[in-house]
């Protein structure tokens, strides 16, 4: 073997372990590794890699299973549901969630979706950041919610039930969802945020 050849390797290797440092910099420190369903002092937890298994094989395993079936969900509606992408630019987005308008959203998110037992806006939102962008890049620019949980950045994130189902109550349908998060959040800007 020539020098020039092995300098090529060695230079190769170089690249390559500097390669996968910098790109493992970019993943989160912490993923959710549960999932809490929280309604006042009930609370049952879902493994996130449970709900990973659902996603890849369209099938349902551990308390999963006995929730979708008590539940009458079928596994594989449940699967395309996780596996559902959004396409998003990763900038925009960023810049979106930055605006005034975007943390008034994600200040509603974060009442639905947080931290296990911090429901603190100053730790909840910043979490739902996190979790999205994070997710973008595991998916490399589209978000499921699986990449979600994957990249959210505390190992349990509480599911609150009843605001969840408040939100529910209020959109008949998903463009009446899409409305309420998207009107709203105007309205919020003009009584001061809330």
């Amino acid at each position: 073997m020539s020098a020039r050849s092995r300098l090529r390797r060695q230079a190769l290797a170089t690249g390559s372990a500097l390669a996968i440092s910098v790109l493992s910099c970019f993943q989160p420190a912490h993923a959710a590794k549960d999932v809490a369903l929280v309604s006042g002092a009930f609370i049952r937890s879902l493994s996130v890699a449970d709900l990973s298994y659902l996603a890849e094989t369209g099938e349902a395993r551990g308390l999963l299973a006995n929730l979708l079936k008590l539940s009458r969900q079928d596994p594989a509606e449940v699967a395309n549901l996780l596996n559902q992408e959004i396409d998003l630019p990763l900038v925009l987005t960023s810049r979106l969630m930055s605006t005034r308008i975007g943390d008034v959203i994600l200040t509603r998110v974060a009442r639905i979706i947080y931290p296990l037992k911090v429901p603190a806006p100053s730790v909840s939102v910043p979490a739902i950041r996190a979790g999205v962008i994070n997710g973008m890049q595991i998916g490399e620019g589209g978000l499921t919610a699986i990449k979600f949980l994957e990249a959210y950045p505390a190992e349990v994130m509480e599911i609150n039930i009843p605001a969840l189902m408040a939100v529910i109550e209020k959109a008949e349908s998903i463009a009446g969802l899409v409305q309420f998060f998207s009107d709203s959040p105007l309205d919020g800007l003009k009584d001061g945020g809330n």
